[in-house]
């Protein structure tokens, strides 16, 4: 059987080894009180009850009931000690886990579904729990009871006694059936649950554009197509597991039918007493469980090893984006950033098998650029040009394929990435906000920051509309910030990126969803937050080209021109780039106009 993914997790065990071998001593112990108890009945038969003594047989009847009481005490904190045991397991599995997703690189994040990521954190690690937190121990208790029933009745005797161990022979043979078919529906189940999982987070988090477009019934019935799906593989599980069982159900039977037989025979030769037999049956009766419960141990051993090894397909993968064992952290930063012949492509994908995929095509090529302290560099040109992916660069979402990029004349790789990330602080076209209080998201990033700090950066990103809301600064936002418009929005992560006052300020275009008005007073709130921090502005709104200093002109994922906006308003192409801008930001207002009219 195989149950190599589920051997590694023995790491998480190691802390608890101690308690572990006081749980198997008590396990040891309790069989051990449970196999006297056949034997106390052997007693009571072939003593006071053929003898006709009733202090002998009260006494023996105590003593059976004692052996009860200790045996449920023992059990009792056998699962105290596991529970405790499989409950701090999972809660350090789950942490390193996702800790280990924190340090992954954004490139990582961009090729798995975050539903299966959910499903791992979640259902995959729950499973793990559940097999060390029971299935493992009672399999430690069957196969411990099965040896030594099996030794006991060899003492009571040998023929009877080989029959029943040979009754072993089917079961393992069905079990390695078993778990050959199993392996695989588990891994399929599991890989379905957490598509199911993914269909469910984008339906909650895209729940306005479904609702925008009246498309719930069709989003019902990809919802309902993934369920059958699942559906389908588990019921396949469960058809595996009910033929396995009910077969397994039957050699018990059959071999109680062949001891009642051989062991009439063997009291009517007078090998085995009348007690023997009760005493021989009542061992006997103590391997129904075990043998019948084997399955769905089984069952449950191979849910756990294919989700332990869904959990090593995360934590085996290494993250490309890490402080290197030279790398120092910076301690202030005069803000000089260079790209130094940079190119730059996106990993290929890695398959569920880890078979990985040729690299993407090629984003950037052949940058070349110098940004002096204090200035602002806007970039312009087309979608798909490479924008977001430059100025990604910077702070090391990610990392170059060639070439550099240095901060002060050091390589950005050569600073640690915290202290590298205080430097370069950014602002996405996308502003992403938690469920948590708006201070929280203000101070993310920076959470020594003080009052002043979140006052300045409010009133510099025109984010004072936090004031008005029900609690302040301590209302929720909710998730995603959906509780707030697309413009607060936007203000409130501009004010996250500029509260820290780094050196190095990273705009991937934070004004896209500001009203023309509110753009105006950001703009010229901006102005003053840029004077001495050096700026990579991406520009997709010509009004915003005022505050650069400098326009370098992104065509195809290499530079094709870098002046001043007057300079290069005598090239077509750039003059074309901000046409098709103007006539987007104009189709963008009118339709907001309409909407409101």
């Amino acid at each position: 059987m195989r149950f190599h993914a589920l051997w590694r997790v023995r790491p998480y065990l190691q802390p608890y080894a101690r308690r572990m071998w006081w749980m198997f001593g008590l396990t040891v112990i309790g069989i051990g009180a449970s196999l006297l108890v056949p034997f106390v009945a052997k007693a009571v038969v072939d003593g006071p009850i053929r003898d006709g003594d009733r202090g002998a047989l009260v006494l023996l009847v105590g003593l059976g009931l004692a052996l009860g009481a200790f045996e449920a005490l023992l059990a009792f904190w056998r699962r105290y000690v596991l529970t405790a045991v499989a409950n701090g397991m999972e809660t350090t599995m789950r942490n390193d886990l996702y800790a280990h997703l924190q340090r992954l690189q954004v490139s990582f994040h961009d090729q798995w579904q975050s539903g299966q990521l959910l499903s791992r954190a979640m259902s995959d690690i729950a499973v793990i729990r559940r097999f060390f937190g029971f299935g493992l121990i009672f399999l430690v208790v069957n196969v411990l009871t099965f040896v030594a029933v099996i030794g006991l009745l060899m003492r009571l005797h040998m023929g009877l006694a080989l029959v029943t161990a040979f009754s072993a022979v089917p079961i393992l043979w069905l079990s390695i059936l078993f778990e050959r078919e199993y392996w695989e529906v588990s891994r399929r189940v599991q890989d379905q649950q957490g598509e199911m999982t993914t269909t469910i987070e984008e339906a909650a988090t895209g729940i306005r554009v479904i609702k925008a477009f009246g498309r719930g019934d069709l989003m019902g019935l990809h919802f309902a197509k993934r369920v059958d799906t699942l559906y389908a593989s588990s019921m396949d599980s469960v058809r595996l597991r009910a033929k396995f069982w009910s077969v397994l159900g039957i050699v018990p039977k059959l071999t109680q039918a062949a001891i009642l037989l051989g062991g009439g025979l063997a009291v009517g030769n007078g090998s085995l007493s009348v007690g023997g037999l009760i005493a021989f049956f009542s061992l006997l009766t103590l391997l129904i469980w075990p043998i019948e419960a084997l399955g769905w141990i089984l069952a449950m051993a191979e849910e756990a090893e294919t989700a332990s090894a869904r959990i090593f397909e995360v934590l085996d993968t290494e993250p490309t984006v890490f402080d290197r064992p030279d790398a120092r952290p910076m301690a202030e930063s005069t803000g000089r950033l260079r790209l130094e012949d940079v190119s730059f492509r996106y990993p290929g994908e890695v398959d569920p098998e880890g078979r990985p995929h040729p690299d993407g095509p090629w984003i950037l090529r052949n940058v070349d650029l110098d940004i002096a302290p204090g200035e602002t560099l806007a970039l312009v040109g087309m979608t798909g040009s490479g924008k977001t992916t430059l100025v990604s660069l910077a702070s090391r979402l990610y990392d170059v394929t060639t070439g550099r990029v240095t901060l002060d004349g050091v390589d950005v790789r050569d600073i640690t990435l915290a202290s590298l990330r205080r430097q370069v602080s950014m602002a996405f076209e996308e502003p992403i906000l938690f469920s948590a209080s708006a201070r929280e998201n203000l101070l993310l990033g920076y959470p020594d920051a003080t009052d002043d700090d979140i006052a300045r950066a409010l009133d510099t990103a025109q984010a004072g509309f936090v004031h008005d809301l029900p609690w302040g600064l301590d209302t929720r936002v909710g998730e995603q910030g959906l509780s707030l418009s697309g413009g607060q929005r936007q203000r409130l992560a501009l004010a996250r990126a500029i509260i820290g006052r780094p050196r190095v300020l990273v705009l991937d275009d934070p004004l896209s969803a500001l009203d023309v008005h509110t753009e105006a007073l950001v703009e010229s709130a901006l102005r003053r937050v840029l004077d001495g921090v050096t700026a990579l502005l991406v520009v997709h709104r010509p009004s915003t080209l005022a505050l650069a200093d400098r326009v370098a002109l992104l065509d195809g994922g290499t530079i094709a021109a870098v002046g001043t906006h007057s300079e290069l308003m005598e090239l077509p192409g750039y003059r074309a780039i901000l046409s098709q801008e103007a006539e987007d930001l104009t189709a963008s207002a009118s339709t907001r106009e309409s909407e409101v009219a």
